[in-house]
């Protein structure tokens, strides 16, 4: 039985304290090496005490299996420009040897029912602590930003009306994200096509340089 909420969620906070500078980290480091990062933004947060027993209730997860059966009381999310850096940021974690990846779940490329796209990965971390190292469990997910302003705007209304949504408003619901996801596709499309033209011109500029050279 939890008797001390704050004590029990203390790993928790930690966790996602030290994840979001490591996260964060990895950002800097591309900014510095490359001028760019596929990590936009990461935000992290531990679930309420009052979310975590409705979801204890509505999942049916006795107190004494908390730490095993609830995998986001400590969850993280990270926020992309685009899809491709999604599978990019997913590369990452695999390869970090500070947490142990136990479950993927691509809901980007196979979307829920609602519409909902995401890239979520359960893992465990290490926390250290005063009497010795214990290891949670905690959630990342990945997305694009039309992904979460979409997830974000769908979890508020979610919430507001407890999930009766009249069928045709569902209908409405599921083209919006739809329309995000082609948005995302356009973006990535428009910057290829960038890529691709930017690349042909340095070609060009190469190729110019080398012919002049040439008749010198």
């Amino acid at each position: 039985m939890v008797e001390d909420w704050d004590n029990f969620l203390i790993p928790y906070k930690q966790a996602v304290d030290e994840l979001k500078v490591k996260l964060r980290g990895i950002r800097a480091q591309f900014l510095k090496l490359d001028g760019r990062s596929p990590i936009e933004f990461v935000t992290g947060r531990v679930k309420p005490v009052d979310s975590i027993k409705e979801k204890m209730v509505r999942r049916h997860i006795s107190e004494d299996r908390l730490e095993e059966d609830m995998e986001d009381i400590a969850g993280l999310r990270i926020m992309c420009q685009f899809v491709e850096d999604i599978y990019q940021v997913v590369d990452l974690l695999r390869k970090r040897t500070d947490i142990n990846i136990l479950e993927e779940r691509d809901y980007v490329h196979n979307k829920k029912p609602s519409g909902y796209r995401s890239y979520h990965i359960i893992f465990e971390y290490p926390v250290q602590m005063l009497n010795g190292e214990k290891v949670i469990l905690a959630e990342i997910q990945v997305r694009t930003l039309a992904m979460n302003f979409w997830a974000t705007v769908e979890h508020s209304l979610n919430y507001k009306y407890k999930g009766e949504f009249p069928d045709d408003l569902k209908v409405r619901l599921e083209r919006s994200a739809e329309a995000a996801f082609k948005l995302d596709e356009e973006m990535s499309e428009i910057r290829g096509e960038l890529q691709e033209t930017k690349g042909d011109s340095s070609g060009n500029d190469v190729r110019k340089s080398s012919d002049e050279n040439s008749d010198i």
